[in-house]
């Protein structure tokens, strides 16, 4: 992990037509002004707290920018049909938390996390699973069967991301 930062997760809805945005700002708080991006009007609805980092590859020196990542987020069990749910009961089993790698909302109108760095930072979480106490399981975001409902928890700083507390 290189790069790390502190911020906060920002979730923001248009009056207009009521999407939600969700992004990572490096700031300590939350940009509480409305503001206008194209045909949404943005009003800050709630932020948490969290880490943003990128990877890098410790045989070439290769460093993955993770900028489409907004926060990892751990399973809470909140639907009974999300596929999700599903996957963490059965990984419940074994010990391991169920992690979503959450990207930018809206999901239609913004650039999300390549299956490409998906797959990196899959990597890298199975990795560390191995080297550590604890044990998780990365989803993608799509897997979550309503992303306005999921009740998935921020992991709020580097040290809490392998820390089962």
């Amino acid at each position: 992990m290189v790069n790390v930062a502190d911020g906060m997760i920002v979730m923001k809805q248009c009056f207009h037509c009521s999407k939600v945005s969700t992004c990572f700002t490096f700031h300590r708080e939350p940009p509480l002004a409305p503001s206008r991006d194209g045909v949404h009007f943005w009003n800050v609805m709630e932020s948490e707290e969290s880490f943003h980092f990128d990877l890098k590859c410790t045989a070439c020196d290769t460093v993955v920018k993770l900028d489409e990542l907004v926060v990892l987020m751990i399973c809470t069990g909140c639907d009974p049909k999300c596929r999700v749910n599903s996957i963490n009961y059965v990984c419940q089993q074994e010990n391991t938390r169920v992690c979503i790698a959450l990207g930018r909302r809206p999901v239609d109108e913004r650039t999300q996390l390549p299956q490409e760095k998906f797959a990196v930072l899959e990597q890298f979480i199975d990795q560390q699973s191995k080297d550590k106490k604890s044990s998780i399981k990365l989803v993608p975001q799509h897997f979550v069967r309503n992303l306005a409902k999921c009740y998935a928890e921020p992991i709020p700083a580097e040290d809490k991301l392998f820390d089962n507390d």
